[in-house]
């Protein structure tokens, strides 16, 4: 990850007659990005912390506003210094897009579409919304997620594959909704939420927990590969995205999930039975 933003062009000297930061949108591969307003990121409180995350933060944040110093005559501390720009400027980035400003640059985006739509059929082309997997930068690549299916993508162009996760960060499409729940893609169908809250499926005892502790902990289940790992194993391996908020599942959508998770176990329950039986 650090090497594919090592890597981006830091421009050319005329790049810089104008604005840094539109200099920056322009950019191939910045598409994803929208403008933050200048007179949030001169809000020293907005940018409380980052100081930390980023090397030369001082001369970062002057060339981002454009004060830096232009007889710095060093070329080579002035790329290490664009791509401490850049990483600077997707952290204020990640803050500024769960403001209600920001919310609101980035719903026109997705209006238009401009982070792609879903590859599902059955989502009939549902406009995606960018996430991270993590608020850590150098950990993730940034993510598209719908609405529609709750599923995550990976971008189809690989410029926007090298776009750090943290610069969008783990709650933004779920704050979006959360803000206008109108845009709230409509399902297929509602669920039977009936069976979401009897905590676990035909009588199944410990089994249930055993799923649970393999959902939280996928790797704790079937080590083996191949023809040895039964198709029970295999289920209870597959991993699904959970959408959060700072951190906490977003509440509807954990209603929705345990109920998807009761079906599944429910289904899961019946595998078992069948190889049992020696059916499968």
């Amino acid at each position: 990850m650090r090497r594919a933003v090592d890597e981006l062009s830091t421009g050319s000297d005329s790049d810089y007659s104008n604005s840094w930061i539109s200099w920056f949108l322009s950019s191939k591969g910045n598409e994803y990005f929208c403008e933050v307003e200048e007179d949030y990121i001169l809000d020293r409180f907005n940018l409380t912390g980052l100081n930390t995350e980023v090397q030369n933060y001082t001369q970062a944040l002057d060339l981002i506003t454009d004060n830096l110093d232009d007889e710095i005559q060093d070329n080579e501390f002035r790329g290490s210094l664009d791509v401490q720009a850049r990483l600077l400027y997707g952290l204020i980035h990640a803050r500024w897009i769960i403001t209600s400003r920001g919310l609101a640059k980035m719903l026109e985006k997705y209006k238009k579409a401009d982070f792609g739509r879903c590859p599902r059929v059955l989502c009939q082309s549902q406009p995606l919304l960018p996430v991270g997997l993590s608020d850590i930068p150098y950990e993730k690549s940034v993510k598209l997620y719908c609405g529609r299916c709750e599923d995550i993508y990976s971008p189809k162009s690989s410029r926007h594959g090298s776009i750090d996760g943290a610069y969008f960060g783990t709650s933004f499409p779920h704050m979006l909704f959360l803000v206008y729940p109108a845009m709230i893609p409509p399902k297929s169908g509602p669920p039977d939420l009936t069976l979401s809250l009897s905590g676990s499926v035909r009588g199944d005892g410990g089994d249930g927990a055993r799923r649970r502790r393999a959902r939280e902990d996928p790797e704790s289940v079937a080590e083996g590969v191949g023809d040895s790992v039964s198709t029970v194993s295999a289920a209870l391996k597959a991993e699904r995205y959970r959408p959060k908020i700072f951190g906490f599942q977003v509440h509807e959508i954990a209603k929705l999930q345990r109920w998807q998770e009761a079906v599944r176990d429910r289904q899961i329950g019946r595998l078992e039975e069948l190889e049992e039986r020696g059916v499968i």
